[in-house]
């Protein structure tokens, strides 16, 4: 009996021990991470509207601000940047080449899933995942820290905007479809949609039947989703840290088509501050100031249009990449005697039809260099530069080093096209905005944290987008995404 009790001695002695180790290894963390990110929202927007009480005052007031926060790749468009944003690093990593890129061989959307089918709506429509998407996510990571505990949700307008920052297993990602008029999923996360979420599709279906890409309500249908999403999934509710990510799409739709600074554009930014407000005091009320980690950011910024730069003064000139296009392979043919040489363009990247070269027998680095020649001939554009031998090229290191880091190779065009700094990529009739581009415009993003642990204060020091991801991850103490190059902000 005494041997028996002194090894049950033992045994507690050493499950107090492991105890107190397990305890000691617990690390601090916030219940939920809250990533809010704003499409097309140009830095100095923080500062050129009037905001009310709560909102941007708020995050401006309470939050960090880096204020020189630059995108460090090339092309700035929605799906590379959401991508970015939430694995720290960039498409020569991550993959998202673009809104579109070439997948082997066609041209296919960013987060297009042909093996999956939509949920929700028009249940025959092609299905959407993060598939493409070939590095881990902040969530991901999350994941993995907390024994998949921790859970995530994303809402946007658009669907790359709601499926990339909600990594590869969230509880779920939702998004607006044109056709049906309402929030949908894909069978990548689920068979059906919550109840919730045919609730919240039959209780707004005014709104969503109305022009959600161009007027207010669609950022305030966009934060009614993200509510109750928190509430109904009970977020920041659990033992482990989860996440919520928020894209307002809305404001980039309307930029497209009425310009920088139109009234339409004003009226989306008012509401979207009011928006912002609200979401605060839901999130004190149901999670605590400091218990939430919050940030906000831009996944691009907006090059203002044509008209509202010659109209002051301002140099500017337009460059449409699909008459680009038209224009270099009329000029191929003349010169090989072959139609279609330039298979497609995606954004400032032009593709090189391989089957056309090799069936008439064509040195590809002769139609290679042709072709650079033939988009470089119009004034407003300064360099068509074949990617693959850019090392070769006179350009300046940081621009060599942004085509690199947004190159993916079988995904990105063989060609990359610089157009001179201030030209607009669109027709000269057009009234909106456009990005793209390596310039200040387009490059230069907001970024805001606010909440647990962050104090207060700015600083104009140069960070990347890809900080983002490397500083919540280390305020979690946790492993970055598998791709991060960023470094973490110690602000």
């Amino acid at each position: 009996m005494t041997k028996l009790f002194a090894l049950q001695k033992k045994a507690l002695v050493v499950l107090l021990l492991m105890s107190g180790l397990c305890a000691m290894a617990q690390v601090e963390r916030p219940r939920l991470i809250v990533g809010l990110v704003v499409d097309q929202m140009r830095w100095d927007y923080l500062y050129n509207y009037q905001w009310g009480e709560g909102g941007f005052k708020t995050l401006l007031h309470d939050g960090y601000r880096f204020n020189n926060t630059i995108i460090d790749y090339v092309p700035t468009v929605t799906a590379a940047g959401h991508a970015s944003i939430y694995t720290g690093t960039t498409p020569a990593f991550h993959g998202i080449a673009g809104n579109n890129f070439l997948l082997h061989g066609k041209n296919v959307t960013s987060v297009q899933d042909d093996t999956e089918r939509g949920v929700g709506g028009n249940e025959k429509t092609r299905g959407k995942s993060p598939r493409n998407l070939i590095t881990t996510t902040i969530a991901d990571q999350l994941q993995l820290a907390t024994n998949f505990k921790s859970r995530t949700v994303g809402i946007a307008l658009k669907d790359r905007a709601a499926i990339l920052p909600a990594g590869h297993h969230p509880v779920g990602a939702y998004w607006y479809d044109g056709d049906s008029k309402s929030m949908v999923s894909s069978t990548y996360y689920m068979d059906k949609l919550p109840k919730w979420v045919a609730n919240f599709n039959k209780q707004h279906r005014d709104e969503l039947a109305s022009d959600v890409y161009n007027l207010p309500v669609g950022t305030t249908l966009t934060f009614a989703m993200a509510e109750q999403a928190l509430i109904n999934e009970q977020l920041g509710q659990g033992d482990a840290t989860d996440m919520l990510t928020i894209s307002v799409s809305n404001t980039d739709m309307c930029s497209h088509s009425f310009g920088t600074h139109s009234p339409k554009v004003d009226s989306i930014y008012m509401q979207l501050d009011r928006e912002i407000a609200h979401f605060i005091e839901v999130l004190d009320q149901r999670i605590g100031r400091g218990n939430y980690l919050l940030f906000l950011s831009a996944d691009h910024g907006g090059t203002h249009s044509y008209h509202r730069m010659t109209a002051h003064g301002l140099p500017s000139a337009c460059w449409h990449n699909p008459d680009a296009l038209v224009a270099a392979n009329k000029e191929l043919e003349n010169q090989f005697g072959v139609k279609k040489l330039i298979q497609d363009e995606m954004e400032y990247t032009f593709c090189l039809n391989h089957a056309a070269i090799d069936s008439a027998r064509l040195d590809y680095n002769l139609v290679k260099r042709a072709a650079c020649l033939a988009l470089e001939q119009p004034e407003e554009i300064q360099w068509a530069i074949d990617v693959e031998n850019i090392d070769t090229y006179p350009i300046p290191t940081l621009l060599k080093e942004r085509i690199k880091l947004g190159y993916f190779p079988q995904r990105s065009g063989e060609i990359y096209i610089v157009p001179r700094t201030g030209v607009y990529a669109g027709k000269i009739e057009w009234a909106g905005s456009n990005h793209g581009t390596w310039s200040q415009s387009d490059s230069h993003i907001p970024l805001i944290f606010m909440g647990w642990h962050v104090t207060p204060g700015e600083t104009s020091r140069l960070t990347h987008m890809t900080d983002i991801a490397a500083t919540v991850c280390a305020m979690l103490h946790i492993q970055a995404p598998n791709g991060c190059i960023g470094t973490p902000l110690i602000e």
